[in-house]
């Protein structure tokens, strides 16, 4: 029976009966240490051992799946037993396995729309990480200190929110890249959902919110910015081809054409512009400018707006 325990401790491995597993690896340390000397006793120790590397193997690939807090439960319990890591390392292993399967997940979003890449990726960061979070919380305790090799107490808590800083920044980091990328008119929308996942994180103490304001707030001026370049740019382009030879006729500025009146508390622009066509397109291109700004203006632009706007009316003096 003892010439049989290496197969059986391969089979119990292999079909996943990790309980006998761990009976058989005990129950063989004992016989390593009453009969350390004698060969076959060796032989078996070091098959066991094999076996016992395939089922670490085995479990930290599972902390690399789609596992679920009691399978969390039952892989740690089973790793503790088996005690090859201490409880900083296993800490890690935990963070390092279950952080490979959040990069498998973002990793297969597609990234040629960068407004479906940034939400896709917020939905898995925000449902997923918030899960790894709360396993890690319930499966290793905040209470009781670690103690590093050289006796020293070493911090549990800059192992786990070292590793929540990580994911924040990583996140901050791809939402910055698609931001620059272009995300249409719906950074408004995009706001939306980011702040939705920092003031969940909050709950975990890792309330991210403040640091999107800066991010947003480039993206708003720059889209502000090129919008007023741009109607600079046509209006030069339009002056360059426009006379006042006989404009006001053709427009009809003195045919008497009616004039919609203004409705009572509301601003318009003054309907002679329309005698002038550059400055007309202009002005609509202003206009544009602020709807897109409206949907997602920060308080912060106020003076940037204001100076790109005094530069944009210099130019078309």
């Amino acid at each position: 029976e003892i010439l049989e325990i290496p197969q059986l401790m391969d089979t119990c491995v292999r079909n996943g009966y990790y309980e006998e597993a761990l009976e058989l690896a005990a129950y063989v340390r004992r016989l390593e240490r009453k009969h350390s000397s004698i060969p076959v006793i060796q032989g078996i120790v070091d098959e066991v051992r094999q076996s016992a590397q395939l089922m670490l193997n085995q479990l930290i690939q599972q902390l690399r799946t789609n596992i679920q807090l009691p399978a969390c439960l039952r892989v740690i319990g089973y790793l503790r037993r088996m005690d090859v890591f201490t409880e900083a390392e296993l800490r890690i292993k935990f963070l390092q396995a279950r952080d490979a399967w959040l990069r498998s997940i973002q990793a297969s979003i597609p990234d040629d729309d960068p407004y479906f890449h940034i939400t896709k990726t917020i939905e898995a960061c925000r449902v997923h990480l918030f899960d790894i979070v709360t396993q890690y919380r319930a499966i290793f305790s905040d209470e009781e200190p670690l103690l590093a090799p050289e006796g020293q107490a070493l911090n549990e808590g800059a192992i786990f929110h070292g590793w929540v800083l990580q994911k924040v920044s990583e996140f901050l980091r791809t939402l910055e890249r698609d931001l620059r990328r272009g995300v249409g008119g719906r950074l408004d929308s995009l706001l939306g959902q980011c702040m939705y996942f920092g003031l969940s994180f909050s709950r975990v103490g890792a309330d991210f919110r403040g640091q999107l304001a800066p991010l947003f707030q480039r993206v708003a001026a720059t889209a502000f910015g090129k919008a007023v370049e741009e109607a600079v740019e046509k209006f030069r382009e339009e002056m360059n081809s426009y006379t006042l030879i006989s404009a006001p006729a053709v427009l009809g500025g003195g045919a008497g054409v009616p004039v919609p009146a203004a409705q009572p508390g509301t601003l318009q622009p003054p309907m002679v512009l329309l005698d002038f066509p550059p400055l007309a397109c202009f002005l609509n291109g202003l206009l544009v400018a602020f709807n897109d700004l409206r949907l997602c203006c920060p308080v912060a632009l106020a003076q940037d707006v204001t100076a790109c706007l005094e530069e944009a009316l210099g130019e078309v003096r």
